[in-house]
């Protein structure tokens, strides 16, 4: 059950934008339904790609992404972090079950931090220091990321209990306050690279990141 059993707070979101959006997966054409989110702030924006089921599978427990935006890594393939890995791992799941689900949330870049501020981090990443401490050197948080947002759009599309697709016990703790019933948690794990190795070791051992 929740946390708290209560409803995620509202947030005023625009619920009017969505539309049919073919996307190439494996080389493979797939429709999804997608719906676009705007907070009460304005860069607060955000992205969901549904897989519907058929009409004998809409009592389905939807599979759940909630992913966060990372340019360098979504958009370009970067092998400091695993994102983009875990970006495909969950499209693949999410469109071959029925009522599958990835939210996108771009203004997460850098765990909340902001895309500047990352590169920041990367910079101090270089000379030694890891993930953690680079925030911290530069007077960040850790992560600064927050999942109300996140939680609306799913009571918004009716989904208020779900199978969650994460490694991070701290995103289920948020959406479970919010008001969204977890009743399993599935693991993503991707192939750690000599590029990324430090980078998953700091998230399991001082984030404790079930990888």
């Amino acid at each position: 059950m929740p946390a708290s059993g209560v409803q995620a707070r509202k947030l005023d979101i625009d619920r009017s934008a969505r539309t049919q959006l073919p996307i190439e997966l494996d080389g493979v054409e797939i429709v999804l339904e997608a719906r676009a989110y705007q907070g009460r702030e304005e860069h607060v924006q955000a992205m969901a790609l549904i897989n519907r089921g058929k009409d004998d599978e809409a009592g389905e427990i939807p599979l759940v992404r909630v992913h966060s935006g990372c340019v360098t890594g979504d958009i370009f393939h970067s092998l400091r972090c695993d994102c983009h890995a875990q970006l495909e791992a969950a499209l693949r799941r999410i469109t071959t079950v029925p009522n599958g689900v990835l939210i996108y949330l771009p203004y997460q870049e850098g765990r909340g931090i902001g895309l500047f501020n990352k590169i920041k981090a990367y910079a101090l990443q270089d000379q030694g220091l890891d993930t953690v401490d680079a925030n911290i050197e530069i007077g960040a948080p850790i992560d600064a990321r927050e999942y109300e947002l996140a939680a609306e759009i799913l009571l918004d599309l009716g989904f208020s209990k779900i199978r969650l697709m994460t490694n991070n016990p701290t995103k289920v703790e948020a959406l479970e306050e919010a008001g969204i019933d977890i009743v399993d948690r599935i693991p993503v794990i991707v192939r750690p690279s000599v590029h990324n190795e430090h980078y998953l070791e700091t998230k399991r051992r001082r984030m404790a990141h079930k990888i």
